[in-house]
């Protein structure tokens, strides 16, 4: 034996020192000062302590330092001391159980109950309890019919594991099925069940749990706004977010984290500022997760600066607070101060990750930085030894496509099969996008035929087709598409526009007369008509994908849902003050040229986020340089 454990020294402030075997140095007292150690030095001061007492084997004291060095996170020196103990029982096997599976050492943990079992030591409730923890599914199925042979499927902790087994694993209809017939349920079994509902997107039946649920714990409350950030229903997000705080329950850094990712999400600023002022009001330290949240948060939602300020108070930066300042930097079209941050990253020792990559790539796309985006890419694995992923492919080919070298992007997409990556819908969304952009007809039906041919084709192939045919004036390739579209069951999205006035989100669609002040909307927008005339505005009628006459293209060019949007934002807001759009789809030239217009006619900065990007318009000028 040593005489000391893994070369732990001892010290006379932890430990009592006098010889003999008095009360300060009987096995309760060791067993209490384990319980209380505070670190990974004292715990070894203390094992140390009791070998030289003669304590080591003692059953009590022997149990707690083995729980004690898992709870430290040294699991190999709980497991020697397991291994060296005599005839363990029920209660030494679910411990070390229970510490593989804090690490997600399942398999290893099943590997000890079938030791535990081939010993002839009976599990107990606990013992399932903490081999069912975390577990994934197909360990968990094997487990199951254990847990009926030996009694323990009724009973209420066991069946709570394996509700949350089933329901993690994505199982729903047996999790449902244990969930219906448990003799009694607890809070944790609810929330488990709503868990799998949520984290599978089945939103509704996640919610018709959670409303049955009359005291609400924190957990229940995360679960439910995660899933609804999660699954593209941030407004229910914050409407649960505000309905949690009516029934006096306080957010975590769960909560909010996710709670601004919604924000996010429909470009809430307000609401997020809100959130903001909520976190500070409250004290809440805002640790690397939530400082990352805010700073994502707030370069979705157009606040460039206070994402920057909130970056430059963020104490311990680590790369993904990086990567969020780098990617609101490209959406922003501050391209200059991407790669100056790209850069200082390297300074401060932090190595760009793959997502570092994707977002300094985009912000070269996004301003036809092509010889400098091409280095950086060939630079992923000859200098920081990352493989390209078919997200960077993309970026590449957005890059050069939207530069107009699309001969060029599309070798590369051919030539990504050298790097065993083979090119997916997206990859050829991407580059039918450019060829739109570019109007080259001959390479997007080249493309779109390759896709039909190998069946991956998607909705997106045939209306960007559908729209080149448009923009040319090609009605007849136009019907052909629409039939196809209808063959295949493809519906085009309708482009929709939303704008947060006092706390409150209003969407729009083209020619929408639902909203209850479209009487006063549609007055602005023939004051909006008379001032773009002023100005010597022309419509740009070649963007109405439609074949009708002109003035029926002016009449529907008046009434894109993000002109509604800016309409009611300039009848709703103060004189002078920001307005923000947030739509669905890419901006249209129209109305990227009149909102440009408007921006100096009245004043007022107007900042719109459209599918790829962040638009500031002030005083007649874009951020983008009117390349997008």
């Amino acid at each position: 034996m040593l005489s000391t454990p893994f070369g732990a020294a001892t010290s006379s402030s932890t430990v009592p020192t006098t010889t003999g075997r008095g009360p300060s140095q009987s096995p309760e007292t060791l067993a209490s000062l384990i319980t209380t150690s505070k670190n990974i030095t004292q715990l070894l001061q203390i094992h140390a302590a009791a070998i030289r007492h003669g304590f080591h084997n003692h059953p009590v004291v022997n149990f707690k330092l083995q729980r004690s060095y898992s709870s430290f996170g040294r699991l190999d020196s709980s497991l020697a001391l397991f291994n060296r103990t005599h005839d363990p029982n029920v209660f030494f096997y679910t411990s070390i159980i229970h510490a593989h599976a804090a690490y997600n050492l399942h398999m290893r943990g099943i590997q000890l109950y079938i030791q535990m079992m081939s010993q002839d030591v009976e599990p107990n409730e606990f013992t399932f309890s903490a081999l069912l923890k975390g577990c994934p599914l197909e360990p968990g199925k094997l487990l199951h019919p254990h847990v009926i042979k030996l009694g323990f499927d009724c009973n209420m902790h066991v069946r709570t594991a394996l509700v949350d087994v089933y329901s993690r694993g994505g199982d729903l209809v047996s999790a449902r099925q244990l969930f219906d017939t448990m003799p009694e349920r607890s809070l944790v079994s609810l929330t488990s069940m709503i868990t799998g509902y949520a984290k599978h997107g089945d939103l509704i039946n996640a919610r018709t749990l959670f409303d049955r649920i009359a005291d609400k714990d924190a957990v229940c409350w995360n679960v439910m706004i995660g899933g609804y950030a999660k699954y593209g229903k941030p407004t229910d997000a914050i409407t649960l977010f505000r309905k949690m705080l009516q029934t006096k329950m306080n957010p975590n850094e769960v909560t909010l984290v996710a709670v601004l990712s919604a924000c996010g999400q429909i470009g809430a600023l307000e609401s997020g500022r809100w959130i903001h002022s909520y976190i500070q009001n409250n004290g809440i330290h805002i640790n690397i997760h939530l400082g990352t949240a805010l700073i994502d948060m707030y370069t979705k939602c157009g606040s460039l600066e206070d994402a920057l300020n909130i970056f430059n108070n963020l104490k311990n930066k680590d790369v993904i607070t990086y990567n969020s300042m780098i990617s609101g930097y490209s959406m922003h079209g501050y391209h200059q101060e991407a790669l100056l941050l790209f850069h200082d990253m390297h300074k401060n020792h932090k190595q760009p990750t793959a997502i570092s990559f994707i977002g300094i790539l985009n912000s070269c796309a996004h301003s036809g930085l092509v010889s400098i985006g091409k280095g950086i890419f060939l630079s992923m694995e000859t200098k920081h030894k990352i493989k390209p992923t078919i997200e960077h492919y993309g970026c590449v080919i957005n890059l050069l496509g939207r530069a107009g070298f699309l001969n060029h992007a599309y070798t590369l997409t051919n030539n990504m099969n050298i790097n065993n990556i083979k090119p997916d819908p997206i990859i050829f969304g991407t580059l039918l996008d450019s060829c739109t952009l570019h109007k080259n007809i001959e390479l997007a039906e080249k493309i779109v035929k390759f896709l039909i041919d190998h069946n991956l084709a998607n909705s997106g192939t045939y209306i960007l087709l559908s729209n080149l045919y448009a923009s040319t004036s090609n009605w007849a390739g136009v019907a052909r598409m629409r039939a196809l579209m209808k063959e295949h069951g493809v519906q085009k999205e309708p482009g929709c526009s939303s704008i947060e006035v006092n706390h409150k989100v209003h969407e729009f669609v083209a020619g929408d007369m639902k909203h209850p002040k479209s009487e006063e909307i549609y007055g602005m927008v023939e004051e909006m008509n008379g001032w773009l005339e002023s100005h010597g505005y022309r419509p740009q009628t070649d963007v109405v994908l439609q074949d009708i006459g002109k003035r029926e293209r002016v009449r529907s060019l008046e009434v894109h849902s993000e002109k509604l949007a800016i309409a009611f934002g300039l009848i709703s807001t103060k004189a002078g003050s920001s307005i923000k759009i947030v739509k669905n789809l890419r901006v249209c030239l129209d109305c990227h040229e009149v909102t440009k217009l408007i921006s100096k006619v009245t004043g007022r900065r107007i900042v719109v986020r459209d599918r790829n990007r962040f638009h500031h318009f002030v005083d007649g000028l874009c951020s983008c340089g009117d390349y997008w």
